[in-house]
């Protein structure tokens, strides 16, 4: 689950108790930031926002934050490593222009991309 700290439209602290309802493992992270930025903040931006974890999940979310540790940067790599932890990776090949029954109409990036 991923909630952001500064989100006035899914507030955070209504998003957390999800954590005391699902079986499982639960894995809750929060974002810096507010519904946007919190969720888009790509690597690179160490400066930028941060995210918090924590590994176990008492009821108040409160409670939760206070001892949950703050990570610097964007929460993208930590879900990449999950993501990786649970799905494994499989490599699918690229697509080869003109390989299929459609031939390339133009080279790419096409003239519609430089059409003023």
């Amino acid at each position: 689950m991923l909630a952001t700290k500064e989100d006035h439209i899914a507030v955070w602290t209504s998003i957390y108790p999800t954590t005391q309802l699902l079986g499982g493992e639960t894995t809750f992270v929060l974002g810096g930031s507010g519904h946007i930025a919190g969720v888009i903040n790509p690597p690179g931006n160490r400066s930028k926002y941060g995210y918090w974890t924590r590994s176990d999940y008492p009821e108040s979310p409160q409670e939760w934050l206070a001892g949950a540790r703050k990570h610097e940067g964007s929460w993208w790599p930590h879900w990449s490593a999950w993501l990786e932890a649970h799905c494994g990776i499989e490599e699918v090949p690229a697509y080869r222009p003109g390989t299929g029954g459609l031939k390339p109409i133009e080279p790419a990036p096409g003239s519609y991309v430089r059409a003023g």
